[in-house]
């Protein structure tokens, strides 16, 4: 019997290519193995509501197809059902999606699905809302923000806008409860972290595991100009878990505490108030992910 999958495309991601992607499904999909069902968001959180929809009709898959705000969307609607989500990646970070390591070319992300090798991992709830790769509060959702206004996607002009803001932010004071116990500290940025990645490769927490029930905290000291190459480097070779101006700390559950937050979900700014309240909710989300084993 062929199992169901519905392709949820978010048309803004990769502007111009879902002609492309329309495409590749037709060419590339084992009809032997699936029926299939494309469907097209037209609004923020649309996507969300088209995966409750392919739960709801017992849809063996449901494909995000675009980048890690439409993936962000997908999983929500998927959280706790018997719908896998898979990934077909057309957007600038992909972070979920390189952690998954799933292929960024499109031909070869399909393979991956066909092959349909599942795996179960975590989901994180960050107050009324859900992540599934990276939250913060701090620089990067500060840069999150900016970005959104920047008005041209990619990653150049994500590091146009974060050389524009570094030298003008500064460290903030937080409290922290994690697990029940309270801490302060004094930081340039925050990230709760169920995968390893931001995106484009850059590990905020190297060592996280997908699936091990617990969030890594990755609590960045203070970055500056003089600082700021020696940081990147570690991001980019997965060493910032022996970098002195980062502290990691995994945590089953964490509240935040600061007077006027700043925060992101899997790369999308998020308004809130003076609280974060973050849980771990294990092995929540079926995944299609290449053979082999992925933490």
């Amino acid at each position: 019997m062929k199992k169901k999958i519905c392709f949820i495309i978010n048309p803004v991601s990769g502007v111009g290519r879902q002609k492309v992607i329309e495409k590749l499904i037709d060419e590339e999909l084992d009809r032997t193995l699936f029926d299939y069902e494309i469907a097209y968001t037209n609004a923020p959180k649309h996507a969300t509501e088209l995966a409750k929809q392919s739960a709801l009709k017992n849809f063996d898959i449901a494909v995000a197809v675009g980048g890690d705000g439409s993936v962000n969307e997908t999983a929500k609607g998927l959280i706790g059902s018997s719908t896998a989500m898979a990934i077909i990646p057309t957007g600038s970070g992909n972070g979920l999606a390189r952690h998954l390591n799933i292929p960024l070319d499109l031909k070869k992300a399909m393979a991956v699905i066909n092959n349909a090798t599942e795996k179960t991992i975590d989901s994180i709830q960050f107050n009324e809302e859900t992540f599934v790769n990276i939250a913060g509060v701090g620089f990067d959702a500060h840069i999150g923000w900016e970005f959104a206004k920047f008005g041209k996607r990619g990653f150049m002009s994500y590091v146009k806008v974060t050389l524009r803001e570094l030298p003008k932010y500064k460290a903030q004071e937080y409290e922290l409860i994690i697990d029940g116990k309270s801490i302060q500290r004094k930081a340039f940025l925050i990230s709760f972290a169920n995968g390893s990645q931001w995106g484009n490769n850059a590990h905020i927490a190297p060592l996280a595991d997908i699936a091990d029930g617990v969030m890594d905290i990755a609590i960045v000291k203070n970055i500056s100009i003089a600082n700021g190459i020696q940081f990147a480097y570690g991001l980019f070779n997965k060493t910032l878990n022996r970098s002195k101006h980062v502290e990691l700390i995994k945590a089953r559950e964490v509240i935040v505490k600061q007077p006027k937050i700043i925060a992101h979900i899997d790369g999308e700014p998020i308004e809130i108030g003076k609280t974060i309240s973050i849980k771990v909710n294990p092995l929540s989300l079926k995944v299609i992910v290449p053979g082999g084993e992925i933490k």
